[in-house]
């Protein structure tokens, strides 16, 4: 069996890409903290969160002593006129630099935020496998192994749009168990269907009855996040045991990234995310 490699991410302490998200701590606090609970890794983040420059990203994670495992990069894919290989090139050069493995892909919708999203073709569809694979072999060719997140709010949300990528396409799935269960699908269910093409993590924890609202076009995602939607791993209703034995057993070698989605108003004024943080990582470690 694998020995398991446990990572952080930004998120968990709210900071996002989404323009107007919350209040965004500062990189070192971030950093800091995913020290103090004994991360030793991290995804590096949204564009602008840490150094750009290769030499200065690899700098701070190396004064941290953490060591980048890669990064969520939402991509335009499904756009006939759109070539998305040119968006993601920097992204790579960043990711070599700082010796990350993976490549975190989503299907953008090309809107901000995740609370809204268009119907698609046949004709964007097959687009869109397309570009899946040709992001793969070119992050490839970079010694990085490109995956696809299915996440609320993108091209690729539902089930049967997994559904979808796992016949059409080869690239490996980045397997969210939050964003699953609130786009309709069993994450259990799903890794048991396809253990061989999960090759990345995002593990967090969900109150269903709000996934549920969400589903049902009661509340924004946005709004659920602000009310408390995702929980610390073991406080919420996703069977994470489980999820993590079937890849285990599966001799499964990727990363376990810990994912509270957060969203912050003000600066904390006690310990803030990195109470829920540690709370997850001690639950990680004891299924595990």
């Amino acid at each position: 069996m694998t020995s398991p490699r446990i990572a952080g991410a930004p998120i968990s302490w709210g900071v996002c890409e989404v323009p107007g998200w919350g209040y965004q701590l500062d990189p070192s606090q971030v950093l800091r903290e995913m020290r103090d609970v004994g991360l030793t890794a991290t995804e590096i983040g949204p564009e602008g969160f840490l150094p750009t420059a290769p030499t200065e990203l690899a700098k701070v994670l190396a004064g941290h002593h953490l060591r980048a495992v890669g990064g969520f990069a939402p991509v335009l894919l499904h756009d006939n006129d759109h070539d998305p290989v040119p968006d993601v090139s920097p992204v790579l050069d960043g990711f070599v630099a700082a010796g990350a493995e993976v490549l975190v892909l989503a299907a953008a919708t090309g809107s901000a935020g995740y609370d809204s999203r268009p119907e698609i073709g046949e004709q964007e569809w097959k687009t869109l496998l397309h570009n899946l694979d040709r992001l793969a072999d070119t992050a490839a060719e970079r010694g990085i192994r490109a995956v696809i997140h299915p996440h609320v709010g993108t091209m690729i949300e539902e089930r049967d749009e997994i559904l979808r990528v796992l016949d059409g396409s080869s690239i490996p799935l980045c397997l969210d168990t939050g964003h699953l269960l609130i786009g309709g699908t069993d994450p259990v269910e799903l890794t048991r269907q396809a253990p061989d093409r999960i090759a990345h993590v995002h593990l967090k924890d969900v109150d269903e009855a709000l996934a549920a609202r969400v589903r049902a076009g009661e509340i924004t995602y946005t709004d659920a996040v602000k009310s408390g939607i995702f929980q610390p791993l073991g406080k919420g209703d996703i069977d994470i045991p489980t999820v993590t034995q079937i890849l285990q057993t599966q001799g499964f070698d990727g990363w376990y990234v810990l994912e509270q989605d957060t969203i912050l108003t003000e600066a904390p004024s006690d310990e803030g995310p990195l109470s829920d943080v540690r709370t997850s990582v001690a639950y990680l470690r004891w299924v595990l």
